[in-house]
């Protein structure tokens, strides 16, 4: 199944929607008790997913009006995660050309739940506090019930679904200091969507496809097969230390290409647009404009 937050025009609260092709029904047009969002869908455990998937699939049998998803607007595919996890250096080739070191044990940072924002979404940044912001595409994880200490066999059955992240980053603040944290976690800064889809239409998950376009121009085209860490190492890794709650965000690291690197390095810009799409998942588009 794939879900999204969506918004009508005129709306400021995103509604939780299960999407077929070009549409979308939502949820609480259907169930009276409908989860508000894919946290609450997520916390109240399998039997919900199955309710929901059950209902939703009569719903359309049934022949319920859809809404063109055309006509709507898209939030931030996860809304209210627990954690945002992000692994950094997990491409070898990102890791070489941002000149960082491999190391032996995974490299871990948060974001900051401010960052998040949605499809289509537009961010802005102070352009005299940062002058070098990059894009990197990112293949987005979110853990479906709760992990801890699972082996690397077992991982990917925490997994509820996949979305697309772009990890923006201020490289001129991620090289002055000693964390990353916060020259990722400007607001805006994690776009995630357009939607997420449920780990059983994605299978394996080293096996997809990432690519940015930015202005037109193909900048990152690689495969999540080229991961130095894979998905079910990565989450076998931090649970060993912490338990993984139902919702919980895992950003699991860029391939090469990364504007930084390039000569001359490409950084966005007042005007620039993002567009990264990684397959079976589908299209995150960002705008660009500085204040």
């Amino acid at each position: 199944m794939k879900f999204a937050h969506l918004r009508k025009d005129g709306q400021s609260t995103p509604r939780l929607a299960v999407t077929f092709g070009d549409d979308a029904l939502f949820l609480d047009e259907v169930m009276e008790d409908a989860p508000r969002d894919l946290q609450d869908l997520l916390e109240k455990g399998e039997h919900e997913i199955d309710r929901v998937r059950a209902m939703s699939l009569n719903a359309v049998s049934a022949g319920v009006e859809l809404t063109p998803l055309d006509t709507l607007r898209h939030s931030s595919a996860v809304l209210r995660p627990p954690q945002i996890i992000a692994i950094g250096a997990n491409y070898a080739a990102h890791s070489s050309e941002l000149s960082l070191r491999l190391e032996t044990s995974a490299t871990v940072f948060s974001l900051w739940p401010n960052s998040l924002t949605g499809h289509e979404s537009t961010i802005t940044w102070p352009a005299d506090l940062t002058s070098q912001v990059d894009y990197e595409a990112e293949l987005g994880v979110i853990i479906g019930t709760a992990a801890r200490n699972v082996s690397v066999h077992d991982a990917l059955d925490y997994v509820f679904g996949y979305t697309i992240v772009n990890d923006i980053t201020a490289r001129d603040l991620q090289f002055s200091e000693a964390q990353w944290s916060r020259c990722k976690s400007f607001d805006g800064f994690t776009p995630t969507g357009p939607i997420v889809v449920t780990a059983d239409e994605i299978g394996d998950p080293q096996n997809v496809w990432l690519t940015t376009h930015v202005d037109g121009r193909i900048l990152q085209d690689a495969s999540s097969g080229d991961m130095v860490r894979t998905v079910a190492e990565i989450i076998s890794y931090l649970s060993k230390t912490s338990t993984l709650m139902p919702g919980t965000l895992i950003s699991t690291g860029s391939p090469g290409g990364a504007g930084y690197s390039r000569k001359p390095p490409i950084f966005l810009r007042d005007g620039s647009t993002v567009t990264i799409s990684i397959d079976k998942i589908g299209f995150l588009t960002t705008h660009c404009r500085t204040s």
